[in-house]
Protein backbone atom coordinates (compact mmCIF):
# COMPACT_ATOMS: atom_id res chain seq x y z
CA UNK A 1 0.00 0.00 0.00
CA UNK A 2 2.71 2.06 0.93
CA UNK A 3 4.54 1.85 -2.22
CA UNK A 4 1.49 4.12 -3.96
CA UNK A 5 2.37 7.20 -1.96
CA UNK A 6 4.14 10.04 -3.66
CA UNK A 7 7.22 10.81 -2.50
CA UNK A 8 8.41 14.05 -2.07
CA UNK A 9 5.21 15.95 -1.67
CA UNK A 10 5.53 19.68 -0.84
CA UNK A 11 3.95 20.69 2.45
CA UNK A 12 0.10 21.59 1.36
CA UNK A 13 -1.87 23.29 4.43
CA UNK A 14 -4.89 25.39 4.27
CA UNK A 15 -4.10 28.84 3.09
CA UNK A 16 -1.39 27.87 0.69
CA UNK A 17 -2.17 29.22 -3.15
CA UNK A 18 -1.23 25.81 -4.98
CA UNK A 19 -1.24 25.47 -8.87
CA UNK A 20 -2.20 21.92 -9.58
CA UNK A 21 -1.30 20.31 -12.34
CA UNK A 22 -3.75 17.07 -14.15
CA UNK A 23 -3.61 14.82 -16.62
CA UNK A 24 -6.55 14.82 -18.95
CA UNK A 25 -7.45 12.21 -21.43
CA UNK A 26 -9.25 13.19 -24.57
CA UNK A 27 -9.60 10.19 -27.17
CA UNK A 28 -6.07 9.10 -27.72
CA UNK A 29 -4.55 12.12 -26.63
CA UNK A 30 -3.18 13.16 -23.04
CA UNK A 31 -2.96 16.70 -21.79
CA UNK A 32 -1.77 18.40 -18.94
CA UNK A 33 -4.83 21.14 -16.98
CA UNK A 34 -3.57 23.36 -14.38
CA UNK A 35 -6.05 24.82 -11.83
CA UNK A 36 -4.37 27.54 -9.39
CA UNK A 37 -6.32 28.37 -6.50
CA UNK A 38 -6.39 28.61 -2.76
CA UNK A 39 -6.58 25.49 -0.51
CA UNK A 40 -9.38 25.53 2.20
CA UNK A 41 -9.08 22.00 3.31
CA UNK A 42 -7.21 19.37 3.54
CA UNK A 43 -8.81 15.87 4.62
CA UNK A 44 -8.38 12.12 5.47
CA UNK A 45 -5.05 12.73 6.88
CA UNK A 46 -1.56 11.31 4.79
CA UNK A 47 -2.46 8.21 4.07
CA UNK A 48 -3.81 7.26 0.01
CA UNK A 49 -7.14 8.88 0.50
CA UNK A 50 -5.64 12.02 1.63
CA UNK A 51 -7.78 14.74 -0.27
CA UNK A 52 -6.86 18.92 -0.63
CA UNK A 53 -10.27 21.04 -1.32
CA UNK A 54 -8.86 23.80 -3.79
CA UNK A 55 -10.63 27.19 -4.54
CA UNK A 56 -10.40 30.10 -7.20
CA UNK A 57 -12.97 32.70 -8.72
CA UNK A 58 -13.58 32.71 -12.40
CA UNK A 59 -15.36 35.42 -13.75
CA UNK A 60 -17.24 36.41 -9.95
CA UNK A 61 -18.18 32.76 -10.28
CA UNK A 62 -16.42 30.34 -6.85
CA UNK A 63 -15.29 27.19 -8.42
CA UNK A 64 -14.00 24.61 -5.94
CA UNK A 65 -12.59 21.17 -6.70
CA UNK A 66 -11.23 18.71 -4.98
CA UNK A 67 -8.13 16.40 -5.61
CA UNK A 68 -6.51 13.27 -4.07
CA UNK A 69 -3.27 14.06 -3.79
CA UNK A 70 -1.69 10.86 -4.36
CA UNK A 71 -3.61 10.37 -7.86
CA UNK A 72 -1.43 9.10 -10.96
CA UNK A 73 -3.66 11.46 -12.58
CA UNK A 74 -2.10 14.81 -10.61
CA UNK A 75 1.25 15.34 -12.66
CA UNK A 76 2.88 18.12 -10.69
CA UNK A 77 1.19 20.25 -7.51
CA UNK A 78 3.23 23.66 -7.10
CA UNK A 79 2.87 26.28 -4.14
CA UNK A 80 3.07 29.19 -5.32
CA UNK A 81 2.26 30.98 -1.93
CA UNK A 82 2.12 30.24 1.60
CA UNK A 83 -0.82 32.14 3.45
CA UNK A 84 -1.25 32.98 7.14
CA UNK A 85 -4.25 31.18 8.54
CA UNK A 86 -5.58 30.19 12.00
CA UNK A 87 -8.18 27.65 11.16
CA UNK A 88 -7.71 24.31 9.45
CA UNK A 89 -10.69 24.68 6.98
CA UNK A 90 -11.39 28.08 5.14
CA UNK A 91 -14.77 27.57 4.52
CA UNK A 92 -15.89 31.11 5.76
CA UNK A 93 -14.20 32.25 2.43
CA UNK A 94 -16.85 30.93 0.41
CA UNK A 95 -19.15 33.91 1.84
CA UNK A 96 -16.03 36.65 1.73
CA UNK A 97 -16.09 39.14 -0.32
CA UNK A 98 -13.59 41.71 -1.12
CA UNK A 99 -10.94 42.52 1.79
CA UNK A 100 -12.29 40.06 3.78
CA UNK A 101 -11.61 37.24 0.72
CA UNK A 102 -8.13 38.07 0.91
CA UNK A 103 -5.27 36.24 3.26
CA UNK A 104 -2.33 37.85 4.31
CA UNK A 105 1.24 36.34 3.20
CA UNK A 106 2.99 34.01 5.91
CA UNK A 107 6.85 35.23 5.93
CA UNK A 108 9.83 32.92 5.57
CA UNK A 109 10.85 30.63 2.98
CA UNK A 110 9.18 28.01 1.33
CA UNK A 111 7.39 29.60 -1.51
CA UNK A 112 7.86 27.96 -4.91
CA UNK A 113 8.21 24.24 -3.56
CA UNK A 114 7.42 22.00 -6.94
CA UNK A 115 6.31 18.53 -6.95
CA UNK A 116 7.22 16.82 -10.09
CA UNK A 117 6.12 13.01 -10.11
CA UNK A 118 8.55 10.48 -11.44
Amino acid sequence: MFEKLKKGLPEIKPGNTVKIYQKIKEKDKERLQAFEGIVIARKHGKGISATITVRKVISGVGVEKIFPIHSPAIEKIEVLKRGKVRRAKLYYLRTAKGKKAKLKRKEGPGGGTVYTAA
